[in-house]
């Protein structure tokens, strides 16, 4: 894995982390930073050949004005990344990374959205969440289903890369497993659970009504359109939700015919509680990693992965170590003895990330791509 795109990838995160409040955007609201001031269409560059490419057009990176806007309450702030590399990933089936480039989306707009997001009510008629029944019993209310939407665009250059044309959209729609509610203003907090079965049929029915108005936009008639449904993970879980079913609709197709169910898991290790593995063999791979580190370095304060399975098979993990360490020489020596332990120990053939922390922040970061044998390091330095 190149450097650049590591630490470029790092900075993001860091922006992601920034959190999430009461119907309010991670992302900015308006079209973005200058680049230079050339007009026309750039590419931002791929940093690997499995990854799209960003536009940059007429000197700017576009932003959504939509993305990170949620139903008013506290998230869980994994989920706005999980949800966004999840539906990439998904897109990845539908739009092949070496023809089209990745677009921020520019369709759904922030007051579109919040609407969208609000319960339908005679004042608010194009809400998707479903009017209260004006009961405030767990069991007997009506929750909010639909958390968060999320939209991505898919371009190709055209006019010797002096334009792009959109080529399709993919949208996400994030649902609640638990919808979190107060009684009265500033008073205690309860909650309603939501079935995988409620979650699902309400999310159908949701994609229907999306997919008719998205039509209703000239430059989104005759498009492919993608509408995924990602499930939520509860605000205190240590991990971010997953996809459970997309369907990729056709130009000009105004209703959804066609769902395609996906197995999806993310899983904390070690396991918490009398939770089972999701597979002993890479549970075992991860305890003896840790217990190798652990034993040379016993100043650790933490070991933690997490950890993304695919109809069962692991598709990446993501181990954060938290330090007491303040040298640099010793920060150096263990992020080194980090890379071999990882090699010897952890699954072969999947994307591994190592972030090893202090409470000064990062200190080093150790990954390795899928199909590589070596992993890449770096010790952020002190200056």
């Amino acid at each position: 894995m190149k450097r650049k795109g590591l630490l470029v990838a790092m900075a993001g995160l860091v922006l992601i982390l920034a959190g999430c409040g009461n119907l309010k955007s991670t992302g900015s609201g308006t079209s973005t930073t200058t680049t230079n001031s050339s007009k026309g269409v750039q590419t931002t560059g791929s940093t690997g050949e499995s990854n799209y490419t960003g536009v940059i057009q007429d000197g700017s990176y576009k932003t959504s004005a939509a993305r990170g806007l949620m139903v008013s309450q506290t998230d869980n702030v994994l989920n706005v990344k999980s949800m966004e590399t999840g539906l990439t990933t998904i897109s990845k089936k539908e739009f092949s990374t070496d023809k089209y480039l990745l677009q921020e989306g520019q369709y759904l707009k922030s007051a579109t959205v919040k609407k969208w997001l609000a319960r339908k009510s005679k004042s608010n008629p194009t809400g998707l969440n479903p009017k209260s029944n004006g009961s405030t019993d767990a069991d007997k209310r009506t929750p909010l289903y639909l958390q968060q939407i999320l939209e991505q665009d898919y371009v190709t250059q055209t006019d010797n890369n002096k334009s792009v044309k959109l080529g399709g959209v993919s949208i996400a729609l994030g649902m609640n497993t638990v919808d979190y509610y107060q009684k009265e203003r500033y008073g205690a907090e309860y909650k309603t659970t939501i079935s995988d079965s409620e979650l699902l049929a309400q999310g159908k029915s949701m994609a229907n009504t999306v997919l008719k108005r998205l039509r209703q936009n000239s430059d989104l008639k005759n498009v492919p359109i993608v509408i995924a449904i990602y499930k939520q993970a509860a605000k205190d879980s240590l991990v971010g939700g997953v996809y459970v079913a997309y369907s990729a609709n056709k130009a000009s197709a105004t209703t959804v015919t066609d769902w395609k169910n996906l197995d999806e898991k993310n899983q904390v290790l070690p396991t918490v509680g009398d939770e089972k593995a999701v597979n002993s063999g890479d549970s075992d791979a991860f305890s003896n990693f840790k217990s190798q580190i652990q034993g040379f370095f016993p100043n650790l304060a933490g070991v933690v992965a997490q950890t993304h399975y695919e109809d069962n098979q692991l598709q990446g993990m993501n181990i954060t170590i938290n330090t007491q360490f303040y040298g640099e020489t010793e920060i150096t020596s263990f992020t080194q003895y980090v890379s071999q332990a990882a090699g010897r120990y952890l699954p072969s053939n999947i994307p591994i990330e190592i972030t090893v922390q202090s409470t000064q922040g990062i200190q080093a970061f150790v990954a390795r791509e899928s199909g590589e044998k070596s992993f890449y390091t770096h010790v952020f330095s002190s200056y």
